[in-house]
């Protein structure tokens, strides 16, 4: 018996040999798949950029090329998500820090096309009538078939007191419209105020960058001053607010808040994933509160709306919203160059995502040709929808339809 068992375990131990080899071999395979397979993509890259190089018909520069398909990786991805060279960074942190130079409108990426969410208010391209929803088909006749987002921005900004010429495409229009837009030193604040009647005031953000909350502070202090103390109702104006930075939307809603959850994240790295809690002390003061909403109020701007309606703070009147709920992480990488990755989508207090869907206002009020932001009168006079809030703040939803049926006095 004893050499049987001997041979037994000499046999074990081959086996356990084996397996073992095996199990490593295995591993380490796996282990090497995504760099070998990393490797395999940079020998590809780099023979299609030897050959560019050697057989494109124009001389070519390699380090171009490879920040070419370095956009073209990251721009694939979504919409949001943009390789940033150098200048493209500095006028993203001018944009949300200070004032850049260019027309003050914010686009998007559409199935290939350059679309326009929002003009900022007091811009040139407010002036000039660019709408939200307007397709951008040519910049200075250069068409813009498949253009990228950076590159359209780039060509859309210069200096001021230049001019850029637009091709607008507009779905009320049946033909394209011709639209000359002088650049100018577009300022970042973006918050405005002032008292519509005996205690209702209007507070109205343009998108929301470093300076909006505490602006959004100073606002409903001084309204409340010019209210007497206190204020009986407001109209919050988010309309055309393509969005902007997280935090300062945060600020904004923790504002008007006591308490409670103001939005969350959902993401694959624990920075992506987040709660943000309201905080003590609503500045307001528990005035009655009807935010105006539209087609072009995106992402931060979506954010604040639905964290006051979601906590029974206002009301949302208005239009659907844009449908942004993704949050975009902008990453320095070296040599002033960024990547802005979308790294989280986010969910209103009730849990819901509006990527894609928007948010639907508690009263909808129709399209109304008179803005905020033209016209002679007061902003009542010639603002059907600011009028139809300030209805709604004082008599409720019976109010709504005499004022909406008001003709615009201008």
């Amino acid at each position: 018996m004893q050499p049987r068992k001997t041979l037994f375990a000499v046999l074990l131990g081959c086996l356990l040999g084996v397996s073992l080899a095996w199990g490593a071999l295995w591993v380490s395979t796996r282990d090497r798949g995504p760099a070998e397979l990393r490797g395999r993509d940079a020998r590809l890259l780099s023979e299609v950029i030897d050959r560019i190089h050697a057989e494109y018909v124009d001389r070519t520069d390699d380090r171009k090329l490879l920040k070419d398909a370095i956009r073209g990786m990251v721009g694939e991805l979504d919409p949001h998500s943009a390789f940033m060279d150098a200048n493209e960074f500095e006028d993203l942190r001018i944009a949300t820090e200070g004032n850049y130079s260019g027309i003050g409108v914010e686009v998007t990426a559409e199935s290939g096309a350059i679309v326009v969410i929002a003009p900022i208010d007091g811009s040139p391209a407010a002036r000039a009538g660019i709408r939200p929803g307007d397709t951008i088909l040519a910049v200075d006749g250069g068409r813009l078939e498949n253009a990228r987002l950076a590159e359209t921005i780039a060509r859309i900004r210069g200096q001021a007191g230049t001019v850029v010429n637009l091709t607008i495409g507009r779905k009320a229009a049946p033909d394209p419209i011709e639209i000359a837009v002088e650049r100018a030193v577009v300022a970042v604040h973006s918050v405005r105020h002032q008292m519509l009647e005996p205690g209702v005031g209007y507070l109205r953000i343009s998108q929301f960058s470093d300076t909006t909350g505490p602006d959004v502070g100073s606002a409903l202090r001084a309204l409340r001053q010019q209210a007497g103390g206190e204020l009986r109702g407001l109209v919050l104006d988010l309309r055309n607010n393509p969005g902007g930075v997280l935090d300062a939307a945060v600020e904004v809603s923790d504002a008007f808040l006591d308490s409670g959850l103001i939005v969350s994240a959902e993401g694959r790295s624990s920075e992506s994933r987040f709660r943000m809690e309201a905080g003590s002390g609503d500045l307001a003061r528990g005035a009655q509160v009807a935010v105006l909403v539209n087609e072009g109020s995106a992402s931060a701007a979506e954010i604040v709306a639905g964290a006051l309606r979601d906590n029974g703070r206002a009301k949302l009147l208005g239009r659907r919203t844009f449908g942004k709920g993704s949050v975009q992480t902008v990453m320095p990488i070296g040599d002033g160059q960024a990547l802005k990755l979308t790294t989280s989508r986010y969910y209103t207090p009730s849990g819901a995502s509006i990527h894609q869907r928007g948010l639907e206002p508690d009263i909808v009020l129709p399209e109304q040709e008179t803005t905020a932001l033209a016209g002679d009168g007061t902003l009542l006079e010639r603002d059907a929808e600011v009028r139809a809030a300030v209805a709604w703040l004082k008599h409720g939803k019976a109010a709504l339809a005499a004022v909406q049926a008001a003709p615009d006095r201008r």
